[in-house]
């Protein structure tokens, strides 16, 4: 027989290859490994045990395991949030990056972050603005078992996923997943549920590209009930980590240096570009006009990160978007030269990659 086979067997892990790390076999009965349900293929999801003294830590493992789904899942590091790069491949990036658990112990944070703010009881009804992976869904489903948790689902895979997921829940602790965006999300509500006004609504990263930021606002609000609350963590794109920081200005000639900060800076100033034409001030305005108190903290969050050569072909890869917009200020022979630069410097080293966070808390005060 095969123990760590068995093992494995018993407690509904499933591997992929890569060989299975026996979790009793570390510290909390926790390792990071990938969980794999059909759809989750090299991820990790909601499952605690409820056997012997994982028992008495499932929640922490549970906790833990979803932050690291999360950071595998949308943890993008080192692509600042109003970049898309070429297409990686995906599973081995996300292996190859060491900075993802310690992203997923500050995905974390912010959900823990989020309900401390929302404070709520069991009793209470939530709505996740973005469920995404679920990391808010899961953490609402656990604190608020007498009531009940609807989550606003993006895509149809993360749909799929969830509900895989949620499957392995009982049947009254399932959150209500509605597949949609902000902008449609009022005619799923009338549609599901019609009478449901919620005691708390979550999100991260809900507004963030919302074009609409003031509708997408006014509509979120006319879901709360008159004593609920409003917390959103939403990064700030306009503060993303900008590339060329991370260069030594002396691997570049000054007026080169400064063509690309600039053509990089212009990137964050496009006032047309909803990802990146708004801050904290502005969501805080459009809550205001609504009547809603409103309170903010924004946090910087640092990553290290190793500087892989599949991240610096996604940087400068032929189908970079970053290039392109580099493009448009630097000729094809400094563009070359700036590669250069980054290749020489930053191959295979360990920077610090840093991102802002804004916590955003809104109430009617009654």
């Amino acid at each position: 027989p095969n123990p760590m086979k068995d093992a494995n067997r018993d407690s509904k892990s499933f591997g992929h290859g890569r060989g299975y790390l026996y979790p009793h076999a570390y510290r909390d009965h926790w390792v990071e490994q990938q969980y794999l349900p059909g759809s989750l293929q090299g991820q990790v999801f909601y499952q605690p045990s409820s056997q012997g003294y994982e028992d008495s830590i499932r929640q922490q493992v549970a906790q833990r395991r979803e932050a690291q789904l999360a950071a595998l899942v949308e943890g993008e590091v080192g692509l600042p949030e109003v970049l898309s790069f070429s297409p990686a491949n995906q599973a081995q990036d996300r292996w190859l990056q060491r900075a993802m658990g310690e992203l997923g112990e500050q995905l974390r944070g912010v959900c823990d972050h989020v309900f401390t703010q929302l404070m709520p009881q069991r009793h209470h009804v939530i709505l996740d603005l973005n469920a995404s992976s679920g990391l808010l869904t899961w953490e609402a489903v656990r604190q608020v078992p007498e009531g009940g948790v609807y989550s606003c689902v993006r895509s149809s895979q993360d749909h799929a996923a969830l509900t895989e997921q949620a499957m392995m829940l009982s049947e009254l602790s399932r959150p209500v997943l509605l597949q949609s965006d902000l902008n449609g999300l009022a005619k799923v509500l009338a549609e599901q549920a019609p009478d449901v006004c919620f005691d708390g609504i979550i999100g991260r990263n809900a507004l963030m590209a919302d074009p609409d930021k003031a509708k997408a606002i006014a509509q979120i609000a006319s879901h709360l009930s008159p004593k609920g609350r409003i917390v959103l963590a939403e990064a700030i794109p306009r503060r993303a980590q900008r590339l060329y920081a991370l260069l030594d200005e002396g691997h570049l000639k000054p007026r080169l240096y400064q063509k690309l900060k600039t053509a990089e800076d212009s990137i964050y100033a496009n006032s047309d570009d909803a990802l990146v034409n708004w801050d904290e001030t502005d969501l805080v305005r459009e809550f205001e006009n609504l009547s809603f108190a409103v309170t903010t903290t924004v946090e910087a969050m640092t990553t290290p990160m190793t500087v892989t050569e599949a991240l610096l072909d996604r940087w400068f890869g032929d189908h970079s978007r970053y290039l392109a917009h580099l493009g448009k200020g630097l000729t094809p022979e400094e563009l070359q030269t700036v590669r250069r630069a980054f290749v020489k410097q930053l191959r295979h080293q360990t920077i610090t990659w840093q991102r802002w966070i804004l916590f955003l808390v809104a109430s009617m005060g009654v």
